[in-house]
């Protein structure tokens, strides 16, 4: 995707205006850190944009830019879609840096904002479909091979939310306690759930493989598909 979101939201009357200046933001992260050499953290920098920090800003977004347009390229079928997602999930973030706190992880805070673009994105889909009589778009017949488009007809079989649980933790590699937080679930049902999904997604792939298959090779469905490269 193109990198021209910052040049762009940097002249926005959206940025938050605070009195403090960026060199002051630069050197409240610098003061925060645990050493002059080390890099501050997304929420150093969160907190540095929130105060006015244009820099702070274009740091967030060069870290993040790619992994949340991979949420989204995994989640709709036209790569223009996901990329245009990806900049509302920025502009949200510009708009609401004016409130943020830093009671999560700041990766949290961004894919909770971007699960509820995409969930906004679905509705007007499903929306629009049914207005103007047309079927949502195949998801599948958007991946050039034979393996991707197996593997996505596979995945949007298992049931929605442990698919998504499945995503987030095989694509976007959120921990299970981040997981839990940003789709409000109990940290045991994020776990059972997973497994669940990595069984079901096994099966989909392999029908002839044992029911009494163990963990370690349910949890080789979803990694073999994240090493061979095969994109969701």
């Amino acid at each position: 995707m193109q990198d021209a979101l910052p040049a762009f939201v940097l002249n926005s009357e959206a940025l938050p205006h605070h009195p403090m200046s960026e060199t002051r933001a630069s050197e409240s992260i610098a003061s925060n850190s645990p050493g002059s050499a080390s890099s501050p953290s997304d929420e150093q920098l969160m907190l540095a944009f929130s105060r006015g920090s244009a820099d702070a800003f274009t740091e967030l977004f060069r870290r993040y830019k790619q992994p949340i347009y991979g949420f989204f390229r995994r989640r709709v079928s036209d790569p223009t879609h996901a990329e245009e997602l990806t900049q509302e999930t920025f502009l949200a973030l510009l708009r609401a840096a004016a409130r943020y706190e830093p009671q999560a992880l700041f990766r949290t805070y961004l894919y909770a904002i971007g699960l509820k673009i995409l969930r906004a994105h679905r509705r007007k889909t499903v929306f629009r479909a049914t207005f103007f009589r047309h079927s949502p778009a195949d998801p599948s017949v958007h991946d050039g091979t034979e393996a991707a488009i197996w593997v996505r007809r596979a995945v949007a079989k298992l049931d929605p939310i442990d698919r998504e649980i499945l995503l987030l933790r095989e694509f976007e590699q959120l921990s299970y306690a981040e997981i839990a937080d940003l789709l409000r679930l109990p940290l045991n049902a994020v776990r059972s759930r997973l497994f669940r999904a990595r069984m079901a997604l096994r099966n989909l792939l392999e029908p002839s493989a044992s029911p009494s298959t163990n963990e370690a090779a349910a949890q080789r469905a979803p990694q073999d598909i994240v090493q061979k490269g095969i994109r969701l």
